[in-house]
């Protein structure tokens, strides 16, 4: 019985390249077709009556990734499930269960290579995750434990197929790619349930997790296509398209966290009388950006230098290049960035200090990094150089350095006068 057995090879992962294209392709066409059907109806609809309007994406929040014409479309498009599974009577919290096996399934499925699988079930999981809170809706079932469930099982089924991918990539450099995704996957909605328990809802931002789901599991879901056709006899392909993906997901949530962080602290944030006599923080950033760069690469020149004419170690040429890097980056940032007239000799202090601190973080950066020999001592130090000048000097030489006198307080935290 050959049928049987190309089920059990199937079952098994024991694919021909022709069998890897169609067990992706096959739901994907499944899907393509009732997009495109459903599409046209959708739009002769709204040409008609206008859009069919969702208030589930409206209370969501903007995207740039999923514009609200096609986040109106997809909901229109699931309605039908949507209405089945109201009508089934199983429970909000069932079907949020069901998502989460679902999402630890494609976990294990992509852990296994089978990404095709993988990728098909994190979809079919976000559509559940989608539909359990409409339902509870719909039936006046919300409630704060169902809302607990909901958000912790999200997170369970996100980190599900990542630490999949990670097990799968765990001998690759993809293995941080996937690492930095979980971060950003885990920060998006922590800092949008912190700015909620504040008071101070942040629901905007490039990747939310609609988006996660969606450009992730198609990704994932369709990259066994791309290996089937470039690398046949491969048995341990890279499947790029779903580096692709995984990486777009990593940089872009891990935006989205920061840009939701930035609007609750300036939400937080107290007006300032003298706000109008300073410079915007945009401004700020471009401008002290900039004067970092001009001494970031005096700085760069003499590390390489000192590594190839000198033969000093990495961490100690970025020592003394920070130092020579440092008076440059003074000057430009008192004249030019913060165009401050404070008095020289106690910003002289501060910036020492913040300059110090910070060619020691930079020096101790260079040094953990050269613990891998893989990484290149360069692009260890452009990494470093700006993970420290981002959470480091930027700030300090804002808010410390080169602060107004107005601003300044005394040892008990009392503002001048």
């Amino acid at each position: 019985m050959d049928w049987l057995q190309t089920v059990l090879d199937g079952l098994a992962g024991h694919l021909s390249p022709a069998a890897r294209v169609w067990t992706a392709l096959s739901p994907a066409l499944a899907v393509s077709a009732w997009f495109l059907v459903g599409f046209a109806i959708f739009s002769l609809q709204a040409w008609r009556h206008g859009v069919p309007i969702d208030a589930e994406t409206v209370k969501r929040g903007d995207s740039l990734l999923a514009g609200a014409y096609i986040r109106h479309f997809l909901f229109w498009l699931i309605r039908p499930l949507d209405r089945l599974l109201y009508r089934s009577g199983i429970p909000a919290n069932g079907i949020t269960t069901l998502a989460v096996l679902v999402g630890i399934a494609a976990g294990v499925a992509t852990a296994a290579g089978r990404f095709a699988l993988g990728g098909w079930l994190f979809l079919a999981s976000g559509v559940l995750d989608t539909l359990d809170g409409r339902v509870a809706r719909a039936r006046g079932e919300v409630t704060a434990a169902g809302g607990a469930l909901d958000s912790v099982m999200d997170r369970y089924a996100d980190a599900a197929i990542l630490i999949g991918l990670g097990w799968y990539y765990r001998d690759s450099w993809i293995l941080l790619v996937v690492l930095a995704a979980l971060v950003g996957s885990s920060l998006v909605p922590y800092v949008r349930a912190k700015s909620e328990s504040l008071g101070f809802p942040q629901k905007d931002g490039l990747m939310g997790r609609a988006e996660r789901v969606l450009y992730m599991g198609v990704a994932v879901a369709l990259s066994p296509v791309l290996e089937a056709l470039l690398n046949p006899t491969d048995p341990h392909p890279r499947h790029w398209l779903a580096v692709a993906g995984i990486g777009l997901v990593a940089v872009l949530s891990n935006i989205t966290a920061v840009q939701r962080l930035v609007g609750l602290l300036n939400a937080l944030t107290p007006p300032d009388a003298a706000a109008g006599k300073r410079r915007s923080h945009r401004a700020i950033v471009v401008w002290n950006a900039a004067a970092a760069g001009g001494a970031t690469l005096i700085d760069y020149g003499v590390v390489l230098v000192l590594v190839q004419m000198f033969s000093l170690p990495p961490a100690l040429a970025t020592l003394l290049g920070c130092l020579v890097g440092g008076a440059v980056n003074f000057g430009l940032n008192r004249a030019v960035t913060f165009r401050s007239d404070g008095p020289l000799g106690a910003q002289v202090g501060r910036y020492t200090f913040i300059s110090a601190s910070s060619a020691l973080l930079n020096a101790a950066g260079i040094a953990l990094l050269a613990l891998h020999p893989a990484i290149d001592y360069r692009v260890a130090w452009w990494l470093v150089r700006g993970a420290v000048w981002l959470t480091w000097n930027l700030p300090m030489q804002r808010d410390f350095v080169f602060q107004a006198p107005s601003d300044a307080t005394d040892a008990n935290g009392i503002k001048a006068a």
